[in-house]
């Protein structure tokens, strides 16, 4: 039985996801909040070192599988957007790459989105801090821009662009890993946006070509074919699961 490790678990996605890996036969150690196999808060170095300590406990120190999807929206605050989104999602992929490294077929997806490609990300200054791990300066100046939904996508582009940035070193290892970027899913993270003053005005009119907003299951099932031996060759991509908005944005990009 493949063991998989699936942060955000709780809730949305990640809820979604534990639920599709458990019928396709996996046993998942879930980490969350609450409700979970692995209490632990993302948005600390501390709770992080605790989800792996944990993880690396419950299993034994091997690990077939590992799921990120615990992340938060544009309505938090920019600093925990950051460290939840970006560090949260990096420390754990790195904490646990050699537990992966000793698993059957190992492979990794993080959950990034369709905002990755929103805003001229890659031209925020914290997006250099993130990827240079330099935490305290990406927060610094992810508080000073004072634009939580900049932040937002800023933090998305940064994982996306480290996942992909370890293509070759975990390929030597036997472990692949790829991105899964939705577009609009109905979670508890998109319901708090259109609660949100700010954003709810943009978020009814993101409107995807197929004329609606994801189910959670349907960005799963895409997620358990990565992490199948169908999806064997599949390494360092990133699949857009958003009904056809990218295609619609950047038709001639891809």
């Amino acid at each position: 039985m493949p063991v998989t490790a699936v942060s955000g678990s709780a809730s949305g996605i990640g809820a979604a996801v534990c639920q599709a890996l458990r019928a396709a036969g996996h046993r998942v150690i879930g980490i969350d909040r609450a409700h979970s196999e692995v209490i632990a808060d993302l948005s600390s170095a501390a709770g992080r070192q605790a989800a792996i300590a944990a993880v690396l406990e419950q299993s034994e120190g091997v690990l077939d599988g590992l799921v990120c999807c615990a992340g938060v929206g544009s309505s938090a605050l920019s600093n925990t957007i950051v460290s939840v989104n970006y560090f949260g999602v990096t420390e754990l992929l790195d904490g646990l790459a050699e537990a992966l490294a000793k698993g059957q077929a190992p492979a990794a997806v993080v959950i990034a989105s369709i905002a990755a490609t929103h805003v001229n990300p890659d031209q925020q200054p914290m997006v250099a801090a993130m990827l240079a791990g330099n935490e305290a300066l990406a927060l610094e100046q992810a508080n000073a821009l004072e634009q939580s939904h900049v932040a937002y996508a800023s933090s998305k582009y940064a994982v996306t662009a480290s996942a992909r940035s370890k293509a070759e070193a975990w390929a030597k290892r036997g472990i692949r890993l790829n991105v899964v970027a939705p577009g609009a899913v109905e979670t508890p993270l998109h319901q708090a946006a259109l609660n949100d003053p700010r954003f709810a005005k943009a978020v009814r009119e993101f409107v995807a070509p197929l004329g609606r907003s994801a189910a959670p299951e349907e960005v799963a099932h895409v997620v358990v074919f990565l992490q199948s031996s169908q999806a064997s060759y599949v390494h360092g991509s990133v699949i857009f699961v958003d009904g056809g908005m990218d295609a619609r944005v950047r038709p001639a990009r891809f």
